[in-house]
């Protein structure tokens, strides 16, 4: 290009044409120009390096997790110089995230509520206009169950705190440890959106009523809540706010006083009613938002019986109908609309039924478990219900089954647990009693 060279490589020969550079390297070509070539970048547009701000980029299909939304994108001309940064800001709230390429991933959003999301390109010249609005995603908490502690055979028992995605399938995972190893804790879900609570059972042959709690959505060891009075084998449910405690077994004797606490508080347990006679132990819990439920009972014609109780009254419990089989320690559980029930103590009971907790009646047909059994725990979402353990023909299982609740149908198989058990405590964040 040069029309004219010096001796002794003051100006190399070829140089090449100016390219754009980040930062302080904006328009250096490699070389050593005369001022004719200098004149002749210049006169063809090269040099300085034309630069502006970078073109929108074209958005993609944003998607959303747990606080969280990933945002694909497509970069478009860059102007003319690297690109530093491509920032993605919610509607509404204008919460950003940045990446250096697509995709990229806000955080701090509020689970629930729906947002777009636009993306802009920034280079040293400047920002671009931002891309098109995203289609709307709403973050969401993941389903967690927990599955805790319970027996192992020969009067043993587990420690042992398993967790799984209701929404998904797999083996559980270990989540912690409860206080001791207890067999026989409460049957059923006594869980807020954020902490599950889980009482009573028996430790070292002796009957215990410490009440444990744990965040649902860290790991680690159950901490202590309070005290719900010696005993096992009874049943817990919840609404959003307040847990009951349903009948026990301790000290000889069997009881079938209700008690009740505040889920995000401390504290002791205080009495709420009584079951109807009969019913003190070996029932499953289960709930919607204004009734807790006690289903079956101890071996005997009231192991059929279904009661429930009004959270927002502390009174005795009213029955509810009858189930078509006696079922005592069954897996139970729900979402806003229905409560299932399925297996029997130590036997090869497959079935499941369910119920219209808003309602009253005897309970109706739902399908087969995968495997029969009863003394397992349950946990649910506003979709699904996954039964956990349990024994059969006096062996301990694993399985985790699970059913949809809007349909009818078997149980298909989720996982296992980590440790085969029976007698199962259970907590999840999205049961029947927080809809």
């Amino acid at each position: 290009m040069s029309d004219k060279r010096y001796t002794g490589n003051i100006i190399t020969d070829n140089p090449t044409d100016p390219t754009a550079n980040s930062g302080a390297n904006y328009g250096v070509a490699n070389g050593v120009w005369s001022l004719a070539e200098a004149k002749t970048f210049s006169a063809a547009g090269k040099w300085p390096v034309p630069a502006s701000a970078p073109s929108a980029p074209s958005i993609g299909t944003a998607s959303a997790g747990n606080a969280t939304a990933t945002v694909p994108f497509t970069a478009n001309s860059d102007g003319g110089l690297d690109v530093t940064s491509f920032i993605a800001t919610s509607n509404p709230g204008s919460i950003t995230g940045s990446a250096s390429s697509s995709p990229i991933t806000v955080t701090g959003l509020s689970n629930g509520t729906a947002y777009t999301f636009t993306v802009t390109a920034t280079n040293v010249v400047g920002t671009s206009a931002a891309s098109s609005a995203s289609n709307s995603v709403s973050p969401v908490q993941p389903q967690r169950g927990l599955f805790y502690s319970g027996g192992t055979g020969g009067g043993v028992a587990t420690n042992t705190i398993d967790y799984i995605d209701i929404a998904s399938t797999g083996n559980a995972t270990d989540f912690g440890d409860s206080w001791a190893a207890l067999d026989g804790p409460t049957n059923g879900v006594a869980s807020s959106t954020t902490r599950a609570l889980f009482a009573q059972g028996r430790y070292a042959d002796q009957m215990r009523g410490r009440i444990d709690y744990v965040t649902i959505f860290s790991t680690g060891n159950a901490s202590d809540f309070g005290d719900a009075g010696s005993g096992r084998y009874g049943a817990q449910c919840s609404n959003g706010t307040k847990a009951l405690f349903m009948g026990r077994q301790g000290n000889g004797a069997n009881y079938a006083l209700a008690q009740q606490v505040t889920i995000a508080s401390t504290g002791n347990a205080t009495s709420f009613g009584n079951l109807s006679s009969g019913r003190e132990t070996y029932q499953a819990g289960f709930a919607n938002s204004t009734r807790g439920m006690a289903v079956g009972g101890p071996s005997g014609a009231s192991s059929n019986q279904m009661e429930y109780f009004t959270f927002a009254s502390a009174s005795n419990s009213t029955d509810f109908g009858n189930m078509s089989i006696q079922r005592k320690s069954p897996m139970a559980a729900s979402n806003g609309t229905r409560g299932c029930m399925a297996g029997h103590d130590d036997s090869t009971t497959t079935s499941i039924e369910y119920v219209t907790i808003a309602s009253t009646g005897n309970a109706t047909s739902f399908g087969e478990l995968s495997l029969g059994r009863g003394r397992g725990g349950a946990v649910a979402s506003n979709v699904r219900i996954c039964f956990g353990g349990g024994t059969s023909s006096s062996t301990r299982r694993n399985t985790i089954d699970y059913i949809t609740i809007a349909s009818t149908g078997n149980a298909t198989d989720f996982g296992d647990l980590t440790v085969a058990r029976e007698y199962i405590s259970s907590g999840c964040n999205g049961h029947g009693g927080l809809t």
